[in-house]
């Protein structure tokens, strides 16, 4: 895993296949591809993405509002694209309480039509996004791709998302396996930025939109619970290195930052970057989600393995987030009242 990433001569203008990228992620993907010169397709059913999220790229796109598999039957007779990337997902441990049939149906049905439309046209190199959820609970307080996972029970609808994305990842590496297509599984940890919404449960917009308004800030539990949190522009800068690394294909990545943050210390930063009159607000989890759900008390990855294969190195500071992701609130409210 030591090699770094190949020349593709392939790599000019490629087509490019974006699943939800009007979404959080695969928005701040669209920019850097769009920036590369890439021919882009966008498919989103809008269902959590947003189209102001790339409304600047629609007239060099294009951009298919439909579910994955009605666009990819649209897709059946046009020519193959030459990378796909799949980030399609019902995600947001609020929106897989609120909605389980839909989140999982969403998460396991639509990445099997995917690869199944990829390994049938061309087998383009193909990056699926994957979650750190797929670690379920393990007792290591570093989570490497290779440990053995620890899921909780089927009648724990939380851990749902977990099984889904390890379906994913199976599913995938089986194509690799047996029908050649190259494919790259990201484990994400924690990721945020401008962009992304605090109505599925998301922790740092939820915080930076309380701290803006100043009301308190919810902490679940003690507060003690610690993650690492990376930009999105960070996260998604380093996709394509790893799709156009043939040493990487039928490989799993963890992404993200290795910097834990206690939640409660993450609130207070997030008071005193914003100078806000918030004030933290300690909630028991009983009191949010339903009997019997469980949260990590650590979360934290090792980036050995991306790091060999690409130099990763995450360059926004927390600090930097939290501000531009007041910035991206603040212009999305102003332009609310305009159309209001």
């Amino acid at each position: 895993m030591a090699s770094r990433p190949k020349s593709n001569p392939d790599a000019h203008n490629p087509r490019v296949l974006v699943t939800g990228g009007a979404g959080f992620i695969g928005s701040h993907l669209v920019d850097l591809l769009a920036s590369n010169g890439s021919e882009i397709t966008v498919v989103d059913n809008l269902s959590t993405g947003r189209l102001a999220n790339i409304e600047h790229h629609l007239s060099g796109i294009r951009f298919i509002e439909k579910s994955l598999d009605d666009a990819l039957a649209l897709l059946e007779d046009e020519p193959p694209f030459d990378r796909i990337y799949h980030l399609a997902a019902a995600v947001g441990v609020d929106l897989i309480l609120q909605d389980p049939i839909g989140s999982i149906e969403t998460n396991v049905e639509q990445t099997s039509a995917l690869l199944r439309y990829a390994s049938t046209h061309s087998n383009p190199p193909t990056l699926i996004a994957s979650s750190s959820e797929v670690y379920g609970k393990p007792g290591a307080s570093v989570f490497s791709e290779d440990d053995d996972i620890l899921l909780g029970p089927t009648t724990t609808g939380r851990w749902s998302y977990a099984h889904c994305k390890a379906i994913d990842e199976h599913l995938a590496l089986a194509y690799t396996q047996t029908r050649g297509l190259p494919t790259v599984i990201c484990r994400f940890f924690n990721t945020v930025g401008p962009r992304q919404s605090g109505r599925y449960g998301m922790v740092l917009p939820r915080f930076v939109q309380a701290a803006l308004e100043n009301k308190p800030i919810r902490v679940f539990g003690d507060g003690k619970q610690t993650r690492c949190f990376c930009d999105a522009r960070d996260v998604v800068a380093v996709l394509p290195t790893l799709l156009d690394n043939t040493d990487a294909h039928g490989c799993v990545f963890n992404v993200g930052s290795d910097h834990p943050i206690e939640i409660l210390a993450l609130a207070q930063a997030v008071i005193d970057e914003l100078k806000s009159g918030s004030e933290i607000m300690l909630t028991p989890y009983c009191d949010a989600y339903p009997a019997g759900f469980e949260d990590l008390r650590h979360r934290r990855p090792d980036l050995s393995r991306i790091i060999e294969s690409t130099g990763f190195a995450p360059s926004f500071t927390l600090e930097q987030t939290i501000h531009d992701i007041a910035a991206f609130i603040r212009g999305t409210t102003l332009q609310s009242k305009k159309n209001a």
